[in-house]
């Protein structure tokens, strides 16, 4: 059975205020599940265009066939971290002030105990449904960001009610949607979009609790492409030997530690990465106007410091330092890791003309640039997929979001080193990627994933203690081989 906490006042980290849990059926009758509910979760993603959640439910009132679910029920509650005031930092999915959750299908059902049936509600987000009924066959012209706009008000598509933030595109193209469901035809018009502040290439489009989210990777981490962004949340990762004396807000305290963590990805995979183009990549671009080829060449370190990164400081030492992967790939140091453009060969074709016309600056990507672009595209995608990725457990905390930007603090583990506070390695500054709300009978906990595409102190190249062997090795035709005649002669 889930709680309700009427009070703001949390008696310990993880409780929280959770209204009725209200399922409404077609044909507008509620029943309040709170008692019934075993778990609750709620997931939400910088890779998912849509939130998604299950409600596993306990029934000995045969709930399900007096509503007579079928999948086109409505989920109702609000839910909020004990002391919250403001509106944007709640989970509002109520009727009066917010926007229910649609039920799309029931799983798990079982018998659990004589007189008791368990089953699981799926939900998701009303645009989740709107866009799986609906095609986008339409062009836009003028600023990508407007585009995204229409298409998520527009009654025919997303028709949403919810906020948008966006951060302002750069460029203006001609975008002809073929028939496409609203949510790919946004993540196609994210992938020519480029900040009017900064210098990242490509977009993010996705829902959380709170509102949609159409924005770059540099804006998760830094203010107009050059300011360091606010720390939303800071985590440590406490020893078990902190004493509870020491501690003067012990919720507070609790709030920010880290009940458990794993690394899903703590180092790069070099094999991937390089095959993925993350490190070097050849585009080759055909321009549809004049019929010319352009080929372009990427280089992971070339354009590393000409963005934001986790870790950023706002000062000169950011230029040059941050680079995970800055170590060089040879043993005999001639050669790094980005000096291999054949790791990925691509092929586009492109035109910055609309109907044989030019439009102006800033219109449509220049065929010089769209080759670059599109190597860098893949390869800062790449960087926070395949980079460093973190898994937190931690106390409920409705205000963060994905997209939010941490602090998660840890001690290196080193048995000879005791005087070190902090591991700038794999400690510092992440970018939440994924949250999972877990609401149970007596406590709401988050699991999140977060990533980081640098580090905080650089990992200088030295001189490798092994030197490659430059003999060429010698070449033996088996054919006169000794070892053949001298097997021949023991027959």
């Amino acid at each position: 059975m889930v709680k309700f906490l009427g009070t703001n006042d949390a008696e310990k980290a993880g409780d929280y205020n959770l209204s009725n849990i209200d399922l409404i059926n077609h044909r507008g009758e509620a029943v309040d599940l709170k008692y019934i509910v075993v778990e609750m979760n709620i997931y939400e993603s910088i890779y998912k265009n849509a939130v998604t959640g299950s409600i596993v439910i306990t029934d000995a009132k045969n709930q399900i066939g007096r509503l007579e679910i079928q999948g086109l029920e409505r989920i109702a509650f609000k839910l909020a971290t004990p002391g919250i005031i403001e509106a944007e930092d709640l989970l509002d999915a109520s009727v009066e002030t917010g926007e229910p959750f649609h039920v799309y299908k029931i799983t798990d059902r079982k018998q659990g105990t004589p007189g008791t049936l368990i089953y699981t509600l799926h939900f998701a987000s009303r645009e989740f449904m709107r866009n799986l009924r609906t095609k986008v066959s339409q062009a836009y012209d003028g600023r990508l960001d407007m585009a995204v706009e229409k298409i998520l008000s527009d009654k025919d598509y997303l028709d949403t009610r919810k906020k948008l933030k966006y951060e302002p595109c750069g460029n203006s193209d001609k975008i002809v949607i073929p028939n496409l469901r609203p949510f790919d035809a946004i993540n196609m018009i994210a992938d020519r979009a480029l900040s009017e502040k900064s210098e990242g290439v490509g977009y993010f489009f996705y829902q959380t609790t709170k509102c949609f989210h159409f924005r770059s990777w540099e804006s998760m981490v830094a203010k107009r492409g050059s300011q360091k962004r606010p720390i939303k949340q800071t985590f440590y990762y406490m020893p078990l030997k902190h004493k509870d004396e020491a501690i003067e807000n012990k919720i507070q305290h609790d709030m920010r530690s880290v009940q458990s963590y794993r690394f899903l990805n703590n180092f790069h995979d070099v094999a991937a990465n390089t095959a993925l183009g993350t490190y070097g990549h050849r585009v080759i671009s055909y321009n549809l106007f004049d019929k010319s080829v352009i080929e372009h060449d990427y280089n992971y370190h070339n354009f590393f410091d000409g963005t934001k990164h986790t870790d950023n400081e706002n000062n000169y030492r950011d230029a040059g330092k941050t680079a995970i992967a800055s170590s060089p790939v040879d043993y005999d140091n001639q050669r790094s890791v980005s000096d291999y453009p054949e790791s990925r060969v691509s092929l586009q074709a492109t035109t910055q003309f609309l109907h044989n016309k030019e439009k102006g600056a800033k219109y449509g990507l220049d065929v010089f640039q769209d080759s670059s672009l599109k190597a860098q595209r893949v390869s800062q995608y790449n960087q926070v997929i395949h980079g460093t990725t973190l898994k937190l457990v931690v106390k409920g905390q409705s205000y963060l979001e994905p997209g939010d930007l941490i602090d998660f603090k840890i001690r290196p583990i080193d048995s000879d080193v005791v005087d070190v506070e902090e591991d700038h390695r794999y400690g510092g500054q992440y970018v939440i990627t994924k949250i999972r709300h877990q609401i149970t009978s007596d406590i709401y906990t988050m699991v999140l994933e977060c990533a980081k595409d640098s580090v905080a102190n650089p990992i200088v190249p030295g001189n490798p203690q092994y030197k490659a062997a430059y003999e060429r090795g010698e070449i033996e035709d088996i054919h006169n081989s000794m070892t053949n005649f001298g097997s021949s002669l023991h027959r």
